[in-house]
């Protein structure tokens, strides 16, 4: 399996980044959900995780290191993801963002995915500068997170802990993605058991998969 050259990354004192480039079967539109995959956006499901009473700030504190403000429509997408499943929700999209989508449920983590061929060389994660925006929905909304954690590409930044962007989501076409789980290092193992159970799934859905666990410096 041909591997996407992995994002540089700026020192960061907490970021603990997990890393997965997957290439799916075929299309994504023509890989369909597993009913046991859409059972894991129920919050009741069995998953590899125990409760931590500290996760919600330790996440909070990774995404306030360079000045921005996770609260209310800025939050972690895992705070969306769980409020959005314990209300009934959170349904199926596709069976990529349905996997990241569960991992990201369950292990509270926040977790980008891009389409690698939407997304242009060369990759790096770093802090966004003040006033960067970008568009995240088909409607054409745009969020402000100056100070936030993200992937840039060549265009600039297109993934983050909150909300990716629009111009390298996945769609039905897409055939590669990277994930990218925003782990910290306040958690102990939580991002290389995200990142190993995420795998899982991703190979149970028949996608080649290579995984990595990174420290950033800082």
């Amino acid at each position: 399996m041909p591997v996407v050259t992995p994002p540089t990354i700026d020192p960061h004192p907490l970021l603990e980044l997990g890393l997965l480039e997957a290439r799916f079967p075929g299309p994504l539109r023509e890989l369909p959900t597993p009913d046991w995959l859409r059972g894991l956006l129920d919050p009741a499901a069995e998953a590899p995780f125990a409760p931590d009473d500290g996760l919600r700030a330790a996440v909070r504190a990774l995404l306030r290191h360079g000045g921005y403000k996770p609260a209310g429509r800025g939050r972690p997408a895992s705070e969306y993801l769980g409020k959005a499943a314990a209300a009934g929700r959170l349904g199926s999209i596709n069976a990529a963002v349905d996997a990241c989508n569960a991992v990201s449920l369950h292990s509270g983590l926040p977790i980008s995915l891009v389409d690698l061929d939407r997304a242009q060389a060369p990759l790096r994660v770093g802090l966004a500068p003040p006033g960067a925006r970008y568009v995240f929905n088909a409607g054409g909304q745009e969020i402000s997170f100056g100070g936030l954690t993200c992937l840039f590409d060549a265009e600039g930044p297109c993934a983050n802990p909150v909300k990716d962007s629009q111009r390298t989501k996945t769609s039905g076409e897409t055939t590669r993605a990277l994930s990218l789980v925003w782990g910290t290092r306040a958690l102990p193992g939580r991002t290389g058991a995200a990142v190993d159970w995420y795998r899982d799934l991703l190979e149970r859905l028949g996608a080649q998969v290579v995984s990595s666990v990174v420290l950033a410096e800082g």
